[in-house]
C-alpha cells in the first residue's frame, strides 16, 4: 500500500506541475512510470516484503494446488487398490498359501526325522551283524566267560535294533500323515487359483519321497545282510552241534572198547 501511495503522490505532484507549468507535460508519463516501476521492482525483489505481506506468485499457487490434487489422487488410488484386493478369492488364496507353507514345513521335519531314524537303524543292524559274525567265527574256541560276553553283546545289539526299528515306524507314521496333508493342501491350492503354491507343494512331496526311498533302500540292504547272517548262524551252530556230537560219540566208542 505504501508503494501505491507513493505512486499516487508522484502522479499528483506531476499533475500539479502540469497545471502550473504546461511545458512539462511531456515529462509526466515518463517520470510517473519510472517512479512506479522502480518502487514496484524494489518491492518484488525484497524477500522480506514477500514474507511480510504474503506475496506469492500465481504460478506458485497453481503448482501447490496441482501437488495437493496429485497427492489426493495417489492416496485414493492406493485405497481403492487395497479394497479391491480384499476379495473372497484373494483372502482364500492367502489362507491356502499359509496352509501350504505349514504343511511343507511339517513334511520337511518328518522327512528329516524318518531319514535319521532309518540311518540309525541301518547302523545298528550292521553293528549287530559284525558282533554276531565275530561270535560265529569263535564258536568252540571261547571260554565260558568270553562266550557269555559275546552273547550279552549280541542281545544288547538286538535290543538296539528293535528300539531303532520302533523309531522308524513311529516317524514313518508321522511322515505318511504329512504326505497326505501336503496332497490335500496342493489340491486346495489348485482349486483356489494358487497354482504356484500347488506346484511347490507337489515338488516338495516328490523330493521327500525320493529321499525316504533312498534311506529305505539302505536299511533294506542292512536287513538283507542280517537275514544272511542269521542263516550263517543256524548253519554254524548246526555244524558245531554235529561236531560236538561226533566227539561225544567217539568218546563213547573209546570207552566201550576199553570195557
Amino acid at each position: 500500500m505504501q508503494v501505491v501511495r507513493q505512486c499516487s503522490a508522484s502522479a499528483s505532484r506531476a499533475a500539479g506541475g502540469f497545471l502550473r507549468n504546461p511545458t512539462d507535460m511531456s515529462l509526466l508519463p515518463s517520470r510517473r512510470g519510472a517512479v512506479c516501476s522502480r518502487d514496484l521492482s524494489s518491492l518484488e525483489s525484497s524477500p522480506l516484503s514477500s514474507r511480510k505481506f504474503g506475496v506469492q506468485k500465481s504460478g506458485e499457487w497453481t503448482s501447490a494446488a496441482h501437488m495437493s490434487i496429485a497427492s489426493l489422487s495417489v492416496a485414493r488410488g492406493l485405497f481403492t487398490q487395497q479394497v479391491e484386493t480384499l476379495t473372497h478369492d484373494s483372502l482364500i488364496r492367502r489362507a491356502v498359501s499359509v496352509v501350504t507353507d505349514s504343511s511343507s514345513t511339517f513334511l520337511s521335519q518328518t522327512t528329516l526325522a524318518l531319514i535319521d531314524a532309518l540311518t540309525h537303524y541301518s547302523k545298528a543292524v550292521h553293528t549287530r551283524i559284525a558282533v554276531q559274525r565275530r561270535y560265529l567265527a569263535s564258536v568252540g574256541k571261547l571260554t565260558s566267560f568270553e562266550e557269555d560276553s559275546h552273547k550279552q553283546a549280541i542281545n544288547a545289539m538286538r535290543a538296539e535294533v528293535t528300539y531303532r526299528l520302533d523309531d522308524c515306524k513311529r516317524f514313518e507314521s508321522s511322515w505318511i500323515n504329512a504326505i497326505n496333508l501336503c496332497k490335500m493342501a496342493a489340491e486346495a491350492a489348485n482349486t483356489s487359483g494358487a497354482e504356484q503354491a500347488s506346484i511347490s507343494v507337489r515338488t516338495n512331496i516328490q523330493v521327500a519321497q525320493s529321499q525316504v526311498e533312498e534311506a529305505r533302500r539302505v536299511s533294506a540292504d542292512a536287513e538283507k545282510k542280517l537275514a544272511e547272517t542269521k542263516v550263517e548262524e543256524i548253519q554254524r551252530m548246526a555244524e558245531y552241534a554235529a561236531s560236538f556230537d561226533d566227539e561225544e560219540h567217539e568218546v563213547h566208542e573209546a570207552y566201550l572198547r576199553e570195557d
